[in-house]
């Protein structure tokens, strides 16, 4: 039986990006928001804790320059869409944090309290998945 699919996804940007490791089967099992300085560290570290099977980068702000910063990174690599991630992140955090009082009244109009990178990177992940189940059901693969 094949190992469940496990992907390492980054949401790229030019101070900060969100990562997040997620299994097809067990979920998110790590995310995070950190300083794209560190961004390689945290990939090798969180590549040989998670064994995941590949690393995807979102193709939208300053990707070139956190593929740059992954050169090294003994991991197949590909870089994957990320459109509307960010405002769909936002919606994920009220999902999981909804406002109380009179804030839940105006919802459409709050601003996430804290950066939702890591939200975006496991919305990354999760769209690869689904993309990839649907081709291997039309394929007839698993």
């Amino acid at each position: 039986m094949a190992r469940p699919l496990r992907v390492l996804s980054i949401d790229p940007g030019s101070d900060k990006c969100g990562v997040a490791v997620v299994d097809a089967r067990d979920g998110v099992l790590a995310r995070g928001v950190i300083p794209t300085t560190v961004v390689s560290h945290i990939v090798r570290d969180w590549s040989a804790a998670h064994r995941p099977m590949v690393l995807l980068l979102g193709g939208g702000t300053s990707y070139r320059k956190v593929r740059q910063a992954l050169l090294g990174v003994d991991l197949p690599m590909e870089v994957v869409p990320e459109a509307f991630t960010t405002e769909r992140a936002r919606k994920r955090y009220f999902e999981e944090h909804p406002p109380r009082g009179w804030r839940r009244l105006i919802r459409a109009l709050l601003t996430p309290p804290i950066p939702v990178d890591d939200y975006a990177a496991v919305l990354i992940a999760e769209d690869y998945m689904a993309a990839t189940a649907k081709r291997s059901t039309r394929t007839g693969t698993l």
